[in-house]
């Protein structure tokens, strides 16, 4: 019996001497990791950048199809104008305003080639649309085609140039939605 009474004391001197020794808290929780955006909000914030980009495109579709309507028929008295013109038998006044209709209206293809530069340059630096880019690249080329041909006093070969930049546009439209 003394035998077990020196073990419990020898045990009991030993305790604190444990539990001094024993400097660092063990906690069996984990700290969280951090917050990570759920696949819903993901899915969600790239259908908003698809579908602003599907937006700026069909403005330029809408603004390129209504410009091409109207210019149908002012290329056609454009000229029929620059005929009278070379022939004398227009006004000056005539010829001073179809100057400036020209003029307006090589500034519209600028104006185009520019909006196209830029809607490419979105497509390209936005993460969610740069796989969209490869096909809408080549717009803002097609509109300074028509630009350059617009300034060589061809309007309607630069029309048929802007046709084709919206036809690549709403190619690209068709594989975004």
């Amino acid at each position: 019996m003394t035998r077990y009474l020196i073990i419990a004391a020898a045990c009991l001197l030993l305790l604190p001497i444990a539990a001094v020794g024993q400097t660092r808290n063990r906690s069996t929780s984990r700290q969280k990791p951090a917050a990570t955006a759920t696949p819903t909000a993901t899915a969600q914030q790239a259908t908003a950048i698809r579908n602003e980009g599907a937006a700026r495109i069909a403005v330029q579709i809408k603004n390129l199809t209504a410009f091409l309507y109207r210019l149908g028929g002012v290329a056609k008295g454009l000229q029929e104008l620059d005929a009278a013109a070379n022939a004398a038998s227009a006004s000056p006044a005539v010829v001073q305003q179809n100057e400036q209709n020209k003029a307006k209206i090589k500034a519209s293809f600028a104006d185009f080639r520019v909006g196209l530069d830029n809607l490419e340059i979105y497509f390209r630096g936005t993460p969610g649309l740069q796989s969209y880019y490869l096909k809408l690249a080549g717009s803002a080329e097609g509109a300074a085609n028509g630009e350059a041909l617009a300034a060589a006093g061809q309007f309607d070969r630069a029309g048929r140039s802007l046709l084709g930049v919206v036809d690549r546009l709403t190619d690209t439209l068709a594989i975004m939605r």
